[in-house]
């Protein structure tokens, strides 16, 4: 390839085909912002852990007095380009080829593309997903499989959303200056430089969805890097729009205080469900009152889920800004007509109740469901792009958030699905492969968060019996690690004695009965691949 940015080296394999991503100039723009930003970053990261230090002592969080005037104050967001002024379905998934056709195919309004927590971050899944996304902006994406079927995109498709990784992710194969650069910013530059004015011209943008921010000055940080990266292309201000994830319990407190701060960049908040649980396993890890349920009985009806959807969509309308809906990781089942009947039903519910909640538009996994969600927001919106003149007037207080109930029940089968989901997750993750359907489910990183802190949880929690009047102990996770890794293998299809799930079976014990929970499965597990 051409010679790299002064101070930039790349310490990974590069294909003629990945150097078409890895140009000088795009590469120059993800050195610029590292130099700019890369402190910032690792002043917030820093506040992170003497934030959760303040959380493991006792704190409780609460919304901020210092900002009060901004969600007392009368202000709303920039107005939306009209690409995003209806997003009643939105389809999400990894930054595959097959992936990406299908779902920009699917009918959804628009398609979240994945280079985060349903993506393996290896060097080639990160530039192929890069090539992928190029291609379909271009409207030039196609993919031939074995059997020799033909993919190709519609005439008319869905408006392309695109997701990098969280502040808390580095990308080990590129330094600058010795240094690595955020993952983050790494994904965001090379799309941004690559695809910005041909979606501008095209008559969308570049459009982003921004995930784990725990706090309003994590999305200030990531307005001055739009504010530069459009200088830096000539593009005006406000072209980029943003949603962001609320998917961290501290980040439910700032909600006006992250869209504020995203304004002329902002495209509303989404519900992020399932790391928000897994989120606030981890912020009150030690607290001695914290211990919730089995995960299927943490739903978005229980108190403290119901209390932060509803206060995002509060949020959002008054602002005049989108809310959407999260992810049920309910999917088709093929060969069983009665437990896809039931999977269909549970779609059907969670997405009526989303739209009768007054979310503008909700999330799915799949293209068969596309249909059921869009029956369901229909149903409620009509021929409305949104339901902004649906102003909640609920008062959702801190109490409300923090109401984590239920604690019952926590049985052998909660915690056997826990330690199967999360081996065969973690396999497939090492084995390149970030979304995977299991029992019934598509599970991600997210999901399988939830599975491995549970089980640390109930480990060092005094709260963690079954019902059956068994503590949850080292010496039971393991026998049931024993006797679910057999079932994992078999459910994968795995014949040989090694493979990445034994490897997997041993780092989800390691990390499930761990002195301390690790803030993110994926951060260790990321310099194990190549």
């Amino acid at each position: 390839m051409s010679v790299l940015p002064e101070g930039l080296s790349i310490t990974a394999p590069i294909s003629a085909r990945q150097a078409e991503i890895l140009t000088p100039d795009a590469l120059s723009l993800v050195a610029h912002l590292h130099r700019r930003f890369e402190p910032r970053r690792q002043a917030l990261l820093a506040a992170r852990v003497a934030r959760q230090a303040r959380l493991d002592a006792g704190e409780q969080p609460n919304f901020l007095p210092e900002t009060r005037a901004i969600r007392e104050g009368d202000w709303t967001i920039a107005p939306l380009p009209k690409a995003l002024e209806c997003r009643r379905v939105e389809i999400t998934g990894p930054v595959e080829r097959k992936m990406i056709i299908n779902a920009l195919n699917s009918g959804a309004d628009s398609y979240m593309s994945d280079f985060e927590d349903s993506n393996t971050p290896t060097w080639g899944n990160q530039l192929d997903g890069q090539l992928n996304i190029r291609d379909a902006v271009r409207g030039e994406l196609s993919f031939t499989n074995e059997a020799g079927k033909r993919y190709a995109l519609n005439e008319k498709v869905a408006t392309l959303l695109q997701r990098p990784r969280g502040w808390h992710l580095d990308e080990k194969h590129v330094l600058v200056d010795g240094e690595r650069v955020s993952a983050g910013i790494f994904d965001f530059a090379l799309s941004f430089f690559h695809n910005a004015r041909e979606q501008l011209a095209r008559g969308a943008g570049p459009y982003y969805y921004l995930p784990k921010m725990e706090s309003h000055l994590e999305a200030r940080l990531w307005n001055e890097i739009f504010l530069e990266a459009q200088a830096y292309v000539g593009l005006p201000s406000g072209t980029i729009k943003a949603t962001v994830l609320i998917e961290t319990i501290l980040a439910a407190f700032e909600m006006d205080e992250i869209l504020y701060e995203l304004r002329e960049h902002s495209a509303g908040l989404n519900a992020g469900r399932w790391d928000y649980i897994f989120s606030a396993i981890k912020k009150f890890r030690r607290n001695p009152d914290f211990c919730l349920a089995n995960r299927s009985a943490i739903t978005m009806e229980v108190p403290f889920m119901r209390a932060y959807a509803l206060l995002l969509v509060q949020t959002c309308h008054r602002r005049h800004a989108p809310a959407i809906g999260g992810m049920s990781a309910l999917i088709p089942i093929k060969n069983d007509p009665a437990a896809n009947e039931k999977a269909m039903a549970g779609i059907r519910h969670d997405k009526a109740r989303d739209a009768r909640d007054g979310f503008d538009g909700g999330w799915v996994a799949h293209p068969g469901l596309v249909s059921i969600a869009m029956e369901e927001f229909t149903r409620v919106l009509g021929d409305a792009p949104n339901q902004w003149h649906r102003q909640r007037d609920e008062v959702i207080a801190a109490a409300n958030l923090l109401d984590f109930r239920p604690e019952a029940p926590i049985t052998e089968v909660g915690l056997r699905n826990n330690i199967n989901v999360g081996i065969h997750y973690l396999g497939s993750w090492l084995a390149g492969n970030g979304c995977v359907p299991i029992n019934n489910l598509m599970e991600d990183a997210a999901t399988a968060e939830i599975s491995r802190s549970q089980v640390w949880q109930w480990v060092a929690s005094a709260k963690g019996v079954l019902d059956d009047g068994r503590k949850v102990d080292a010496a039971l996770v393991r026998a049931l690690i024993a006797e679910e890794l057999p079932k994992v293998k078999a459910a994968a299809g795995v014949t040989a004695a090694q493979s990445t799930y034994d490897e997997a079976a041993v780092i989800f014990e390691d990390m499930s009965l761990a002195p301390t929970l690790a803030d993110f499965l994926t951060t260790p597990l990321y310099e194990r691949l190549d």
